[in-house]
């Protein structure tokens, strides 16, 4: 193995298009310090790949014709804690985007990204920063504080200043170890108060979510 390769960032690329995979295959194969290692077209082989291969970042669909990204993303971060999953997928709403990152995942971007924003965006979740794009966080504090609001009718409902903030840093993508520290919270408190908030948002189950908007968006 050459030293360049030996320094490169790992990639599994998994999405069930195949063109799509060759043209992603195709960016990286141009770009330094990036080495596509394998790809997986489906939930099954982007989980036994990734243990397999061990890569330093995944860049996943969140719909796969076997079932949801993030379930596998669950099971990615708890097989292999090492490997940083980025999502790349063609549509985005707030369940989609809170479920990818209760499942752990680095970051989520939109398919009508640019090259150059991609390459960099891998390299970012590869020295353990997260990312979300702009736009799907708009949307998703934009739905928060809709939830927030004095005005709702059931205060069950409502999220506590605290909640708002966890989630807030949570839109702005900050893990939850980084949650933790700017609040000055344990992880398994951050946990708990995301497990509260998704209650609220009623994304109950994180599978349950991933099924909702797989098939609202496979029309």
């Amino acid at each position: 193995m050459s030293q360049h390769q030996h320094n490169s960032i790992r990639l599994l690329l998994v999405d069930d298009h195949e063109v799509l995979r060759l043209g992603l295959r195709t960016l990286f194969g141009e770009t330094d310090g990036i080495q596509v290692v394998g790809e997986a077209g489906n939930k099954a082989s982007a989980i036994t790949e990734t243990i397999r291969l061990q890569p330093d970042v995944v860049l996943m669909d969140v719909r796969l014709p076997d079932g949801s990204g993030v379930e596998a993303c669950r099971e990615i971060r708890s097989s292999c804690p090492n490997t940083r999953v980025l999502f790349l997928t063609s549509f985005a709403d707030n369940e989609a985007v809170m479920a990818t990152i209760m499942a752990g995942a680095d970051g989520f971007l939109l398919k009508e990204i640019g090259g150059d924003e991609l390459i960099k965006a891998v390299k970012t979740v590869a020295v353990g920063q997260s990312i979300l794009d702009p736009a799907v966080t708009q949307r998703v504090l934009n739905n928060i504080k809709k939830l927030s609001s004095p005005g709702s009718e059931d205060k069950s409902d409502t999220l506590s200043s605290q909640e708002m903030k966890v989630l807030t840093l949570v839109a702005e993508g900050q893990t939850n170890k980084e949650i933790a520290a700017a609040l000055d919270l344990s992880d398994k408190t951050v946990g708990h108060y995301l497990e509260n908030i998704f209650q609220k948002l009623n994304v109950t189950r994180r599978s349950q979510a991933a099924a909702l908007f797989a098939r609202r968006f496979s029309q």
